[in-house]
């Protein structure tokens, strides 16, 4: 849950009450992403990195002129592009000299020599997976283990080519079984125990994901409109109007109108509107807002990460 809503805290949280928290180090500086790793230390946890893309050629600049009503309204000027590759190189090495547990991949999964180079330090690697054939990249390359993300899922969908296949979770568990044999994590929709017990019990998953069902606890960084809206929106999509890949959100006005001319720009759009959702988030406007959710959003719970941890458990009779 890059940009706000993951928190050195809430990974903490989890890891504490006996799950596997996760340090979202994607869209952070270098120092700001040492900075969180390190607060987390003495815990198992783990570490998400967005792997960098190579520039799509879409025309970002008519899609900026198109958005201008919106920056105009807002009284904000468009934003520029930091930095493409999200400082992956940078944020490798130091993974690498100040090792972790667990560092796992989305948007693409690390290449063999990078797997054995963390793999030299005692970090276990996972692959974020959207389809079949991502699975069959990652466990090529000598990964530890697939999340697999159905379209379910909140946020940024996680293919290596940048679709947003619409294979339901369980179909796609099954199609990544059939290829690979690694641990499966069950990652989309998933909001408690009960929605885990039948994924376990007939072996399609190992494990489970969570992100949405973490964004009310108050160790969220989730911002207060956003924290709202998660009951009172009564619909997600899957859009590219705020940062260029497909990802699922509620729906708002900016949304609606912006959705069909978005173009496969990322991380061009993220950062041109950043400005725009900074500034939404601060007047409690949800209409301009990127609210990242998953289709389980309206049975988010206002609880502490240790409780809900410890109701699942009791669901899942553990």
């Amino acid at each position: 849950m890059a940009g706000g809503p993951s928190t050195p805290e809430l990974a903490r949280a989890v890891s504490e009450a006996g799950g596997l928290g996760m340090i979202a180090g994607a869209l952070l500086t270098p120092e700001g992403f040492a900075a969180q790793v390190d607060s987390i230390r003495g815990v198992t946890f783990g570490v998400n990195l967005f792997l960098p893309e190579e520039p799509s050629g879409a025309d970002v600049q008519s899609y900026a002129q198109h958005l201008a009503p919106w920056f105009e309204r807002f009284d904000i000027e468009p934003g520029e592009l930091v930095r493409r590759d999200d400082y992956y190189a940078e944020k490798f090495a130091w993974l690498l000299a100040h090792p972790v547990p667990m560092v796992s991949s989305t948007f693409a999964t690390f290449d063999a020599d990078e797997v054995a180079r963390l793999h030299a330090v005692g970090t276990e690697v996972w692959a974020t997976v959207a389809t079949a054939s991502d699975a069959s990249v990652a466990t090529a390359n000598g990964v530890d283990a697939l999340v697999v993300q159905g379209p379910e899922a909140g946020g940024h969908r996680g293919t290596f080519d940048g679709s947003a296949p619409e294979q339901p979770l369980t179909e796609l568990l099954a199609a990544v079984r059939e290829i690979s044999e690694l641990p499966r994590v069950a990652a989309g929709g998933l909001m408690d125990g009960n929605d885990i017990v039948p994924l376990l019990d007939s072996g399609a998953a190992h494990a489970a994901q969570f992100g949405t069902a973490f964004l009310n606890t108050p160790e969220a960084g989730t911002k207060p409109i956003h924290r709202q809206q998660l009951t009172l929106a009564s619909d997600t999509a899957v859009t590219r109007a705020f940062s260029g890949r497909p990802a699922r959100g509620l729906v708002n006005d900016f949304m609606r109108e912006n959705s069909a001319v978005a173009p496969a720009a990322f991380p061009d759009l993220h950062y041109l509107t950043a400005p725009l959702r900074a500034k939404a988030a601060a007047i409690g406007d949800p209409s301009a807002l990127s609210m990242w959710a998953g289709t389980g959003h309206r049975r988010v719970q206002a609880m502490p990460a240790a409780e809900l941890i410890a109701e699942w458990a009791r669901q899942l009779g553990r």
